[in-house]
């Protein structure tokens, strides 16, 4: 009987070892961990998002680097991270993404989004073979907090949902000579900025019967409520008979862009001229710089959007343009539920002197901005009632984000209620749903990312043409959904031209080249250039998910190289021997594209 314990328990510990060796290597591929122990049911300050990044790039220093791209108002770091696997070139020869978060201050968890791309990025390099492809394929600048000085605000500092948008340079927003003089105030001290109500026999609000917590606007053709809201916290700090109506900076970093800039009499908050402000500026120099960068992704909240130009009614995009924007918007919205595809002036409203405007109007990337969060999560269902809103921060926020009303005598107001919702009740993920939120997005970005364009080889045909003159046909391809040169950047001249260069030895020389329809031999010579036909300019590019074609007829002998230079679509280039070969790919030969 004792033998048979032994044996069981024996067998048992052999059984629970065998099953700790396969299932660890399973585990591994479930959940894959990170050198840098970061959570994303949090947020991150200023002070500690930087060190988060300073921490994956030490972490990971052979894929991240930080530098600062300038200083905000305020005097805190633009820090932007470079991915780049160096040992398949530098960031600068790779087409690249450029993805930046929280512009706007108040938010807040665009800035997460952007560090949840880099932290899932290194921690998965090696691990899963689409992202490791990625990787190794592209780079990436990321500037999670594009708005410094707005998110310490929103943390450090009583604030509603919607403050801090801005920055906090002074600004006159009263026109009355004098500066950021009447902001909110916190009227009870206890760190949140809420509402402010008042009994009046005209108000259009009454209270809600069922919950005196929530007040409900009456209609047109009802008897008034009895409640009118006066606004958000505060005093009339300077004495002119209002509230709250110059508190710090006043501007919007997001009308402060080049494209279709207008002045703040047409654009409130546009700032004196378009990069007057050092925040704006540093990335507009930074994206000029780097004429590589195809996609753009900015993270702002709230609403659940997926946003492209343009962003006013008289303004119109290419056609063809469209057609990549729409697909790439199609995909976005099946990997982000309820998330919805919009044109910002037609389904939002007019921007004037917006950033991602600027990026496709102004330097012909294809960039989105995604409104993260929408009360379509809280049920997954399409519209939720207030009853739903109400059931939603009852059990599963367990009513965290009220704030009970209580009276306070105003010097102003007289005697009113103040109480309502903290300021991260309404435009930010709840901690246990950022990650989801983080990680949806994330993969919509590299789903962007992966459809830059890319020069690659087609099918190559070498012919004799005569005794001693070689005629070199070949495809240059782009299998991914953007092009190599924007349909607007050609249209206005924007960035360099695609080009195609024959080079040849000593012993040979290019006759003529340009461009052909087809690999036949009577197919004509197109686009001939006659100065210079070892090099062939492509002003137009390729076409996303298309080729183009080009010829070069040789006289000599030897091997020529041909090298496809393009902008935003990469650098391929191709040793050809001068002897016969018919037209077959490149890539089935065994030949070098890379």
């Amino acid at each position: 009987m004792n033998h048979a314990r032994r044996t069981t328990g024996t067998a048992l510990a052999l059984a629970m070892v065998a099953v700790a060796v396969v299932t660890t290597p399973v585990l591994a591929q479930y959940f894959y961990e990170s050198k840098v122990d970061l959570r994303f049911d949090r947020l991150y300050d200023y002070t500690e998002m930087s060190e988060a990044l300073r921490e994956l790039v030490d972490a990971y220093p052979d894929l991240l680097s930080l530098e600062s791209i300038g200083q905000s108002v305020g005097g805190r770091e633009l820090w932007l991270v470079t991915l780049n696997n160096p040992r398949t070139g530098p960031d600068t020869s790779k087409t690249a993404m450029y993805i930046d978060g929280n512009i706007h201050g108040n938010e807040v968890q665009a800035a997460e989004v952007v560090l949840y791309s880099i932290w899932y990025l290194t921690k998965t390099y090696g691990k899963i073979d689409y992202l490791t492809r990625i990787v190794d394929e592209r780079a990436f600048y990321f500037l999670p907090m594009a708005n410094p000085d707005g998110r310490e605000i929103w943390f450090h500092e009583a604030a509603t949902p919607s403050y801090q948008r801005g920055g906090i340079r002074p600004t006159d927003n009263d026109y009355d000579g004098e500066y950021d003089e009447d902001a909110y105030d916190d009227l009870d001290g206890d760190g949140h900025i809420t509402s402010m109500w008042k009994k009046d026999p005209l108000g259009r609000y009454e209270r809600d019967p069922d919950d005196e917590r929530f007040f409900i606007r009456v209609g047109r053709d009802e008897e008034p409520g009895g409640w009118t809201n006066l606004g958000s916290e505060g005093l009339d700090n300077d004495g002119d008979g209002r509230v709250n109506e110059d508190g710090p900076g006043g501007y919007d970093p997001n009308r402060n862009w080049p494209s279709d800039w207008q002045p703040n009499y047409v654009q409130r908050g546009a700032g004196e001229y378009p990069f007057s402000l050092p925040e704006t500026k540093a990335v507009g120099d930074f994206l000029m710089a780097h004429p590589n960068v195809a996609a753009f992704q900015s993270y702002h909240n709230s609403g659940g959007m997926i946003l492209r130009g343009p962003a006013a009614s008289y303004l119109t995009y290419p056609g063809e343009d469209v057609r990549v924007y729409t697909a790439l918007q199609d995909m976005g919205e099946k990997l982000l539920p309820f998330y919805r595809a919009f044109v910002t002036h037609k389904d939002l409203y007019t921007v004037h002197g917006g950033e991602k405007g600027w990026a496709y109007e102004g330097l012909g990337i294809f960039g989105f901005t995604n409104e993260l969060w929408t009360n379509a999560w809280m049920f997954k269902s399409e519209r939720p009632s207030q009853d739903d809103r109400k059931l939603f921060r009852k059990l599963l926020q367990f009513e965290e984000v009220y704030v009970p009303y209580k009276p306070y005598d105003h010097p102003t107001y007289g005697e009113i209620l103040i109480g309502g919702t903290k300021k991260w009740s309404s435009r930010v993920a709840p901690p246990w749903m950022l990650e989801e939120e983080c990680h949806r997005n994330f993969a919509f970005t590299m789903f962007h990312a992966d459809e830059m364009p890319m020069a690659s080889w087609g099918h190559l045909q070498v012919r004799q043409r005569s005794s001693g003159v070689w005629e070199i046909t070949v495809a240059v391809r782009n299998d991914k959904i953007i092009p190599t040169i924007a349909a607007i950047a050609r249209s206005n001249g924007i960035g360099a031209r695609d080009a195609l260069e024959c080079r040849t030895p000593p012993e040979a020389t290019v006759v003529a080249g340009g461009t052909v329809r087809s690999f036949l031999p009577w197919s004509e010579l197109n686009a001939t250039e006659d100065k210079r036909p070892h090099l062939l300019w492509n002003a137009s590019g390729v076409s996303g998910k298309g080729r183009r074609l080009f010829r070069f007829l040789v006289r000599g002998q030897g091997t020529v190289e041909l090298e496809y230079r393009s902008e935003k679509g990469g650098t391929i280039s191709l040793p050809v021997p001068l002897e016969a070969r018919e037209a077959s790919p490149v890539d089935d030969e065994g030949d070098d594209g890379a």
